[in-house]
Parts: C-alpha cells; sequence; structure tokens
C-alpha cells in the first residue's frame, strides 16, 4: 500500500512543477500569501519533524562509533549546514554568471546552474519519499503536504527569474528528478546512517531555499501569512 502511496505522490509532485504555471494568483507583487503559507509551513517542517529525526539519527551515529573529520557527534547538523553552505554557494555562483552575462552577453549560466542544483535537490525529495521515514501512509502525506508546497514557492521563484525558459524546459527537468529520484529508490536501499545524512541535507536546503524566497525586500512577503503557516502545519503534525 505505501508503494502505491508513494506513487500517487509522485503524479502530485509532477503535476505541480507542470501546472503549477497557471495558478495565476501567485504571480504578483506584493507577494501572495499563499506562497507566504508555503513558506511557513516548509520552515515547521524542518523545524518540527525533520530536526527531532536529525536529533537520533545522531545519537544512533554516535552509538555507532560513526566519525566525520574526527568529530563525535553532530554529524547531521553538520551535514546539514553543508547542505545550505553549498546550495547558497550555488546560487551565488548563478548570480555572478548572469552579472557577467549582461555585461559581456554570455549564455544563460544561471538558468543552467539552477536546474542542476534544483535536479539533484529533487532528485533527494524523491529519493527520500520512499527510502526516508516515511514508514507508514501519515508520514509520506506529510512529507507530500510539506513539500508540495514547497514546490509551488520553488517554481513561482524560478519562473520569476528565469521566466520562459523555465516553463520550455525548467518544469519538466524538475518533474523528471523527482520520478528518477523515486526510481531510483524502488532498487537503491541505503542503511539509517545514509538516511540521516541525506535527510541533513534537505534540512539545510530547504531553510536557504525557503529563507531565499521570503527574505528579499522586493517579495514584500506577508509576514502574518507565514506565521500561519508555521502555525498550521505544526498543529497538524501533533494531530496526524
Amino acid at each position: 500500500m505505501i508503494y502505491v502511496i508513494s506513487v500517487l505522490c509522485v503524479i502530485g509532485f509532477i503535476l505541480i512543477h507542470l501546472f503549477s504555471r497557471y495558478i495565476t494568483f501567485l504571480h504578483k507583487v506584493p507577494r501572495s500569501k499563499v506562497l507566504s503559507v508555503a513558506g511557513g509551513v516548509s520552515i515547521a517542517y524542518v523545524f518540527m519533524y525533520i530536526l527531532p529525526k536529525l536529533s537520533n539519527y545522531d545519537a544512533t551515529l554516535t552509538e555507532a562509533g560513526f566519525q566525520f573529520l574526527g568529530i563525535g557527534n553532530y554529524h547531521v547538523y553538520l551535514v546539514a549546514l553543508g547542505g545550505l553552505s553549498l546550495f547558497y554557494g550555488l546560487e551565488r555562483t548563478a548570480r555572478i554568471h548572469e552579472a557577467e552575462r549582461e555585461k559581456r552577453s554570455k549564455g544563460p549560466w544561471i538558468f543552467r546552474i539552477h536546474m542542476i542544483s534544483y535536479f539533484l535537490y529533487n532528485l533527494l525529495i524523491g529519493y527520500l519519499l520512499l527510502r526516508g521515514e516515511n514508514h507508514t501512509i501519515g508520514e509520506m502525506l506529510l512529507f507530500f503536504i510539506a513539500l508540495s508546497v514547497h514546490f509551488v514557492s520553488n517554481d513561482h521563484g524560478l519562473r520569476q527569474t528565469h521566466k520562459a525558459e523555465y516553463d520550455k524546459y525548467g518544469r519538466y527537468t524538475l518533474a523528471l528528478a523527482v520520478l528518477v529520484g523515486w526510481f531510483i529508490s524502488l532498487f537503491v536501499e541505503v542503511n539509517e546512517h545514509g538516511v540521516a545524512l541525506l535527510f541533513s541535507v534537505l534540512a539545510g536546503t530547504m531553510v536557504l531555499t525557503v529563507l531565499k524566497e521570503e527574505l528579499p525586500e522586493e517579495r514584500e512577503s506577508d509576514y502574518r501569512a507565514f506565521t500561519a503557516g508555521v502555525i498550521l502545519y505544526t498543529l497538524l503534525l501533533y494531530f496526524v
């Protein structure tokens, strides 16, 4: 049954990437309240669901004698920080290339770097849908809800940045990435240590991508809507 639900979730993720462009009320400034709610939901998922699990993972890794660079604990948090830093580095690199392109008429490097980084990000999400900590239908649905609204927000940001390029190529690339990640999960299973590290990367990257969309002043984000998203998803976690 869990495999059937995972298939439905993958189809849902794909449909979101393919058809979020038609949610017309999102395409405006000030930022749609729905997008700020989505950001709040994603942040709540990281802090109220993923991070507590990472704490348990870290204890397990420490008990198993796992060593990373000679450090006896905080492995998962170091990896989460590394994921955030790496994604931020890719984002900065893309912006630098874009500035150079505008000056020298070079190729669309920002689009290529974004597609590579978000492809790997969606690949990870597709893999963790089935091989993460989603052992029950309820846990899988919580994962699906949090990542669905996160994808809507990501799509909106990428569409604002790349416009026609994203609709022509990008949305198909990211939809494919989720499917490929899920397909890999059918044949490749990592142990709980590997899952811990993958979830760490997901946590760090989600925090950065949400704040990247919510914080810029020109977005004119809605703080009350963001807070409502945090509260609503936190309550959902407690009742499911």
